[in-house]
């Protein structure tokens, strides 16, 4: 017997609150956090008699997900399922972030969510799963009760506009219509996204540099990370700990770890602490995890099959221990004679 629980924002959190309950079809719950299944996510599954899957070892068709539970820190993560028409709590207190905010919606997800959030609900209304479920029964059911007199209106109306053939004035006309309004709606989602994501970036990275400045913490980088950054041996190191899978996913959400580490090492490079060729492997070393917390929903997003995703997710995972060290011996070659 399922049961009807609901969600709400933790502290410092933005959207919701989402009551959701399981259906027959609809009742698993994606956990796409790294590191195992989460408490959250563990908790949703108890209290509302649903399946839980670890994100990085299985997943289920989109019509199946009751819900998903991530941890973005604005990037990608916390708008593809919203877009998918899934709901989505992520454990991050991050609103409308990233380059699908525009999906993202207090009807569908909701965000910063501990355990003590989750709650029993008293709801009694029809249980749909989630929207994606629903709007694919709408759907069927639709396809299957449209009456012949529909179909027979739309021949007719296609018979009719036979023969109107558009003459050359009109033809070019719509093609520069639908090339203006192409040209201007990706102005204006350019224009969003710099003020959404870009320029919040910059004034994190300008507030990190004046906090290294002030505090004098430039300088204990300088006697601790800058002898290890100054040797090949070193950065190779540092991108063979970041690739390991069990840490990759972990260090990966948001792109964090390298955002401060990379504010960091570049006020030294700045300073003459760290000599300058070795900029380039040194940007290989610290994003050897980059993106290991995204392969699983990667793969959804082209359709791969459950087999697919159980196999693919490790065997990438497993790539960065080779590939991360590797890119950071191809950088310092080509970084050679470029000072």
């Amino acid at each position: 017997m399922y049961k009807t629980i609901t969600i709400k924002a933790g502290s410092g959190g933005w959207g919701g609150p989402l009551t959701i309950t399981p259906t027959e079809k609809c009742n698993k719950v994606l956990s796409v956090t790294g590191g195992g299944i989460h408490p959250v996510a563990q908790k949703i599954a108890d209290m509302t008699g649903a399946e839980v899957l670890d994100g990085f070892k299985t997943t289920a068709p989109d019509d199946e997900i009751l819900i998903a539970v991530v941890d973005c820190g604005g990037t990608a993560r916390c708008g593809v399922y919203p877009k998918k028409g899934i709901y989505t709590v992520n454990l991050e207190p991050v609103g409308k972030a990233g380059p699908l905010a525009k999906y993202i919606t207090p009807e569908i997800y909701v965000s910063a969510v501990k355990e003590s959030d989750i709650y029993e609900s008293d709801y009694t209304g029809q249980a749909v799963g989630n929207p994606a479920s629903q709007s694919a029964q709408e759907e069927t059911a639709k396809a299957g009760s449209e009456p012949k007199s529909k179909a027979q209106a739309k021949e007719e109306v296609a018979k009719a506009s036979e023969g109107k053939k558009e003459n050359i004035v009109t033809r070019i006309g719509k093609v520069v219509g639908r090339v203006v309004n192409i040209c201007f709606q990706a102005g204006r989602d350019t224009i969003e996204m710099v003020i959404g994501t870009i320029l919040p970036f910059m004034a994190f990275t300008a507030t990190l540099l004046g906090i290294i400045s002030a505090s004098g913490l430039g300088n204990v980088i300088a006697k601790t990370i800058s002898p290890i950054c100054s040797t090949l041996p070193g950065m190779v190191i540092i991108a063979f700990v970041c690739g390991i899978p069990i840490l990759s996913p972990v260090l990966g959400p948001g792109a964090v770890i390298a955002q401060v580490v990379g504010t960091l090492l570049g006020s030294q490079f700045a300073l003459g602490n760290i000599p300058p060729q070795y900029a380039l492997p040194a940007l290989f070393a610290i994003d050897a995890q980059v993106g290991c917390d995204f392969v699983p929903v990667g793969l959804s997003l082209g359709e791969a099959e459950p087999e697919t995703i159980e196999y693919g997710v490790p065997a990438v995972l497993f790539e960065r221990i080779v590939t991360g060290p590797l890119a950071v011996l191809i950088a310092f070659a080509f970084s050679i004679g470029m000072y």
